[in-house]
């Protein structure tokens, strides 16, 4: 079987280079088609844990330079894994929510943010990024296979569905992220997209929350936002 180039409207998806292939496979064995490899590659422990995954899992490893060229964007990729997509239904636990997010670097950063803080639940309103876009893999370092991707078409689709109590991150927001003390409850840390933020009709949704900054800047990068909003909401968990 050929695969093609990336694209949207793919059912499935790659991971390029061994480090996100080992969380691919370590995370979402199911998922996965094959794992294709460059006559090129040093068959170092990395790789090793790889190919045992593999056996584990019954998944042909194909040696197959041509098609390595044909889907990766580099030329010093030697390891891609080929994964179908796949659906995720939430746990419960608290979630980040992000309306509209735009750019697939920061998507990809804030997964791993996520990871890192304890947080497994990420709502996606559409429109939004392909989160399963191999860029937005990369930036993650394999986190994405680690959460649960949930989308909803709106955010009203969403508030009908969730039992959590909301805190959004707006440049107006009411209260400051400091003043927010052990939160205990099940909850939603909601962002807007990078451009626009969250419309001001959204302090009425929940607990509008500012992250205070010196007037040297108008806003934060979106994926910092949620690094510190993670951490602050967090940090007693790791303390």
């Amino acid at each position: 079987m050929e695969f093609k180039k990336y694209s949207e409207d793919l059912n499935l998806s790659y991971t390029f280079g061994g480090f996100p292939t080992y969380e691919l496979l370590s995370k979402q064995p199911k998922a996965v088609i094959k794992v294709i490899v460059s006559s090129k590659l040093i068959k170092n422990d990395e790789w090793k844990k790889i190919e045992d995954l593999c056996i584990k899992h019954k998944i042909t490893i194909e040696q197959n330079d041509k098609q390595i060229d044909r889907i990766a964007s580099k030329s010093n990729v030697y390891i891609v894994g080929i994964f179908n997509k796949y659906t995720s239904t939430s746990n419960e636990q608290n979630s980040v929510v992000l309306v509209n997010p735009s750019d697939m670097g920061n998507l990809g950063t804030i997964m791993r943010e996520m990871l890192g803080f304890g947080y497994k639940n990420l709502v996606i309103i559409k429109p939004c990024a392909d989160y399963f876009n191999p860029k937005v893999i990369r930036a993650s370092m394999g986190a994405i296979f680690s959460l649960n991707i949930i989308t909803y078409n709106s955010f009203e689709e969403f508030e009908s569905q969730n039992n959590s109590k909301l805190y959004l991150f707006m440049l107006n927001g009411k209260s400051t992220l400091n003043n927010i003390k052990n939160i205990t409850e099940p909850h939603c840390l909601v962002f807007g997209n990078e451009a626009t933020g969250l419309p001001l009709s959204y302090t009425q949704k929940g607990e509008s929350i500012k992250i205070a900054h010196s007037n040297n800047i108008d806003s934060l990068n979106l994926g910092i936002s949620v690094g510190i909003a993670l951490y602050e909401f967090s940090k007693n968990k790791f303390n």
